[in-house]
């Protein structure tokens, strides 16, 4: 079988710092992807000149590449979206200005989507490193906590249910069919890119992941999204502090991707669209809660008590929150 056409859909934003050791990352893979789409989001530094630089030393074995700069910036979701939109290959893998590929990452994960028709994305762990590309001593999947029922969950195809739990995909260790778009564009605004590609995805096909670390993942004061494991005391901290309009926000969430699968007709299995509403319906409730800690205790724990919390949240703790928060 021929192997796939691959896309990168890298955005940057004053990114000269890292740019040029990501794109050299990116180049070097064998085989090398077929095209790069840089969408710049209002950078004032040379970032733009370091990508073609980086390119140019490649020759004619460089990825075709294609620019656009946006005057005003986009925002990250929007520039990514654009981006995205702008690749024409079968496979499109998003890439931060900022990060390393492992060597053999595309050819890896290239075999994947090649052996396998039915796979819609694939993501995988990454290794934590500082600015310097120095191992912090632990992976992203370590720093989420991720569990091991939660992986062998996606990786057995029940990917729709783990994810309503929570997201485990990090968008620069992703690389999805150009296909998936179809029914994922437009982004919403509620949502990040990469948890909506993988919410699309799980809903209307299939998605896995690689348990191994394909890209060093950088950890620097810039980073507009990163990870780290939370400390026992900042746990504390979000379970006590007030509710403000988190709940109502992660609602309308809920309510967005039910009218997008709703949308989608015979794409999405009727079991996928029930499940949805059903998150629909606990993440109301938990918006509804009252304000007073002594009068949540019987309602919590009966929710708690029917496995909605397990099913939809992160189970006990999830119900820890909704017991302590305050206002």
């Amino acid at each position: 079988m021929n192997s796939p056409s691959v896309s990168v859909a890298l955005c940057t934003r004053n990114g000269a710092r890292y740019l040029a050791a990501q794109v050299e990352s990116v180049c070097a893979q064998v085989p090398p992807p077929d095209e790069i789409v840089v969408s710049d989001d209002e950078s004032r530094d040379d970032s733009i000149a370091i990508v073609r630089a980086t390119l140019a030393r490649h020759g004619a074995t460089a990825p075709a590449l294609t620019v656009l700069e946006n005057r005003p910036a986009l925002g990250v979701t929007r520039n990514f979206e654009q981006a995205i939109r702008a690749c024409r290959s079968e496979l499109i893998a998003l890439c931060d200005q900022d990060d390393v590929w492992h060597a053999g990452r595309l050819a890896r994960i290239v075999d994947a989507f090649r052996s396998r028709p039915e796979l819609l994305l694939l993501h995988s762990d990454a290794r934590l490193v500082d600015g310097e590309l120095a191992p912090l001593g632990s992976t992203l999947f370590e720093a989420l906590e991720v569990k091991p029922s939660e992986l062998a969950g996606i990786a057995s195809g029940q990917a729709f249910a783990v994810l309503q739990r929570r997201n485990l995909v990090t968008g620069a260790t992703t690389v999805f069919r150009r296909s998936l778009l179809s029914a994922a564009l437009p982004f919403p605004p509620e949502w990040v890119h990469d948890e909506w590609l993988a919410a699309i995805a799980a809903a209307t096909g299939r998605m896995d992941v690689l348990p191994e670390p394909l890209i060093d993942y950088r950890q620097h004061a810039s980073n507009q999204i990163g990870a780290r494991r939370p400390t026992l005391r900042e746990k504390l901290a979000k379970a006590i502090a007030p509710r403000g309009t988190k709940h109502a926000e992660r609602l309308r969430r809920a309510e967005v991707l039910l009218d997008r699968l709703a949308s989608l007709g015979p794409q999405v299995p009727s079991a996928c669209l029930q499940a949805q509403r059903e998150k629909v319906a606990h993440q109301r409730f938990r918006t509804e809660l009252p304000a007073s800690r002594l009068i949540r205790w019987v309602p919590v724990l009966l929710a708690a008590a029917r496995g909605r919390y397990e099913r939809f949240d992160r189970g006990w703790q999830s119900v820890a929150q909704d017991l302590l928060e305050s206002g």
